[in-house]
This record gives C-alpha cells, sequence and structure tokens, in this order.
C-alpha cells in the first residue's frame, strides 16, 4: 500500500511538471497553470460542476455494475457449458474486434442523446473484455484445485464458491480496471455529443467558450471520477481477494 500511495505521488508530481512546461514553453492561454485551473474548479464546483459530477458519476457506475453482471453470467455459462461455448463463443470472436464506437450514430437515433444512449454505449466497449477475461480464467483453473476439494467431500456449490467464484471474481477486476480508462473517455465522447448533464457537456461547452481554464478543470474531475473508482476496485480486491496476495 505505501508503495503504491509513494507511486501515486511521484506521478502526481511528474503530471504536474509537465504541465508547467507545457503552460511555459507552449502557449499560456491555450494551456494554463496547474493553480489557476485548481482555484476556478473550488468556484466551478460549488456554482454548475458539482451537477455535472453527480450524472457523470452515475453514469459511469451504473455502466459498470451492468456490465460485471453481464460479464460475469456470460463468462461462466461459456466457460461451463458446452452447448453454451457452441452457440455464442463464434459471435463473441467476432463481434469482439469490430469497433463499438463505429454504433454511436445508430444508438443515439434509436435511444435518443440521453442517459439509455451514453450507458449502452459504455456497455457495449468494456463487457466483452469482461466475458473474455472470466471465461479465459475460469477455463484455465488448474483440474487439480478441483479434485483436491473432491477428495475432501465437496459438492459442486462447495467447488463453485471456494474454486471458480474467486477466480471469476479476480479476473473481473483485472479486466474492470483496464477497462475503466476507456470507460471514462467514452463517457466523454458520448457526453460530449448529447445536450444533458455531464462533465462531458461542460467540458464541450467551455470550448466553444474558449474557456481554457474551465476546459482544464472539467479534464481534471474526469480524470478524478476514474481515479477514485480505479480507488474503489483496488479496495474490493484488498477486501475480496485477499488470498490472491
Amino acid at each position: 500500500m505505501l508503495a503504491k500511495i509513494k507511486g501515486f505521488f511521484y506521478g502526481f508530481l511528474l503530471l504536474h511538471l509537465l504541465w508547467f512546461c507545457g503552460h511555459y514553453f507552449v502557449n499560456e492561454r491555450i494551456i494554463p497553470a496547474p493553480l489557476t485551473v485548481y482555484l476556478r474548479m473550488d468556484l466551478l464546483f460549488w456554482h454548475e460542476m458539482s451537477r455535472h459530477i453527480g450524472h457523470s458519476l452515475w453514469r459511469l457506475f451504473i455502466s459498470l455494475v451492468i456490465s460485471i453482471l453481464m460479464g460475469l453470467i456470460l463468462g461462466l455459462l461459456l466457460a461451463q457449458s458446452k452447448i453454451v461455448a457452441k452457440l455464442l463463443d463464434p459471435l463473441i470472436y467476432f463481434v469482439y474486434p469490430i469497433p463499438k464506437m463505429a454504433f454511436l450514430p445508430v444508438v443515439m437515433i434509436l435511444l435518443g442523446l440521453g442517459n439509455s444512449a451514453i450507458i449502452t454505449m459504455i456497455i457495449l466497449i468494456i463487457v466483452f473484455q469482461i466475458i473474455i477475461n472470466v471465461r479465459d480464467g475460469i477455463r484455465s483453473i488448474p483440474e487439480e484445485h478441483y479434485q483436491t476439494l473432491i477428495t475432501l467431500g465437496a459438492n459442486k456449490w462447495q467447488m463453485f464458491k471456494d474454486i471458480t467464484l474467486p477466480a471469476a471474481f479476480s479476473h473481473i477486476l483485472s479486466s474492470t480496471r483496464v477497462a475503466l480508462g476507456t470507460a471514462t473517455a467514452i463517457l466523454f465522447i458520448t457526453e460530449s455529443n448529447g445536450r444533458i448533464y455531464g462533465v462531458g457537456r461542460f467540458i464541450m461547452d467551455a470550448q466553444s467558450r474558449i474557456q481554457w481554464v474551465d476546459v482544464f478543470a472539467g479534464i481534471i474531475v474526469l480524470s478524478l471520477i476514474a481515479f477514485i473508482l480505479f480507488l474503489l476496485i483496488d479496495l474490493l480486491e484488498s477486501i475480496f481477494m485477499k488470498w490472491n496476495k
């Protein structure tokens, strides 16, 4: 844990050093100083930003929860049912490489410019990563693990609870951690195309008004949302996956 804190501190310092160099050497107007942005964020939060943050955080959280549930269920079925695997494996292999953002115009025409379209797009982007990771993770469990419990008299539910489910949960956390950056990027793109509250909409509005300080404030807030969820995943891993250490 201490190593993670040190890594975060060094990364924070390096990022802000690069940011300040960009402000000083590139263009002071387009790249405002870090202190200017942080002072502006305090004012924006109480007057405007808090509502945008609430909407974005809710959409991202709901999308991740639905994706995790879908990924867990389908990954388990694909790994443990030969019939389901024969039916869905070819479909997943075909659909997974397709750039899902190409469906954004279709999804927005069908579902509008509101929450349904945004949540659907985020789910489409990340759910396949979770499905494949869970499926492959369960399939890679050595048969000896199950045989050991069988010799001890364990039933199917006990083997599922003690071996299959922990392995699936481990791969869910790792794949969700990887997909989180992609989910945040999709959140920004979909919100910026809509006419609703959200940090993506706030950033695009600020850009249209050539308010670069507000643009950077929105970028930092969007990054903080993703970082908080990243820490939440780490917390869940430390609580439920102690055996993995």
